[in-house]
């Protein structure tokens, strides 16, 4: 069975409609899945976008009230597409939104599917601090940044072979593994009374979103972002935090923090040039920014991945 038909089987047991334009317009290198059906089903992606389209965000039917993970461009030591950030993507099947493919594009994601009863039942008591997650009268979409932990489990569920016993158990704990680091980075955020988003809110923050990040070595002012969201600063702060979990300023920091990271790790480039590339003239003022939205200082952080 080739690869796009595998794809396929699991897409129509689980009753996730991807499309047909999805499947003529993207070329698939690599797929895996993991069917813990119907509570839990986890899969990896890599595909090539061979003409841009667009298609809606669709949820499993068959898995009961289901709440969706993306984890997207997850891989360290990746330059096949330098401009997608990596980025953690959760909404609940009930929640629609178009989404753009753009021609060339190199996607690589791993998704989980999870009912929320049995999301539930994993957070225990725990739950109620989540508890937007699983109010069924209102969507929501929230937005996460790739931590190294989320990132070494996707690396261990991806790239490692599988075990030779109790394969399908590792690969469940894994999973779980993997909504066990979200939820300690979902845990910091900011508290937000979550409403609900129209298509051009979600259009509108995701490019001020955008600027923010294209722009790591200066702050964008304010005037500026309010004229790109389209909107009024309280309404443009106040949907900004909903679906990224903090300020806008703080984002910037802790965005701007995680390419410094990245630049000593994968760039190897030494503390005083990272701090330098990103607009610090200070390196000080850079270590102590550094360490408090990584959780070290940089040079502790290089020795540490040397």
């Amino acid at each position: 069975m080739s690869t796009q038909q595998d794809f396929l089987q699991l897409f129509d047991k689980i009753g996730y409609n991807v499309g047909t334009n999805y499947i003529q317009n993207v070329d698939i290198h690599n797929y895996k899945s993991f069917d813990f059906f119907p509570d839990l089903v986890m899969f990896f992606a890599a595909y090539t976008v061979k003409k841009t389209f667009s298609r809606p965000t669709t949820a499993p039917k068959f898995i009961k009230n289901s709440i969706c993970f993306f984890f997207n461009n997850p891989f360290d030591n990746d330059h096949s597409n330098k401009d997608e950030k990596p980025f953690i993507r959760v909404f609940p099947s009930t929640w629609t939104y178009t989404s753009t493919f753009k021609k060339d594009s190199r996607v690589k994601t791993v998704s989980v599917l999870i009912s929320a009863e049995y999301l539930k039942g994993f957070l225990n008591k725990d739950a109620d601090q989540f508890q937007y997650l699983f109010d069924t009268s209102n969507d929501f979409l929230i937005e996460e940044i790739m931590t190294d932990d989320i990132v070494r489990t996707i690396n261990d569920i991806v790239k490692k072979d599988p075990p030779g016993i109790l394969s399908d158990y590792h690969y469940k704990l894994k999973a779980m593994e993997l909504i066990f680091h979200l939820f300690k980075s979902l845990s910091k955020r900011e508290q937000s009374v979550h409403q609900k988003l129209s298509d051009k809110d979600v259009k509108s923050i995701y490019k001020v979103r955008d600027k923010i990040i294209a722009s790591l070595d200066k702050p964008t002012a304010i005037t500026e972002l309010k004229q790109i969201a389209e909107m009024n600063e309280l309404k443009m702060r106040r949907i900004f935090t909903q679906v990224f979990g903090m300020g806008i300023y703080d984002y910037y920091q802790h965005f701007r923090m995680q390419e410094a990271a990245r630049l000593i790790r994968e760039e190897k480039l030494s503390v005083s040039e990272a701090g330098y590339q990103i607009g610090f003239e200070n390196l000080s003022h850079f270590s102590r920014t550094f360490e408090k939205y990584i959780g070290q200082k940089p040079k502790k952080y290089a020795q540490k991945i040397s």
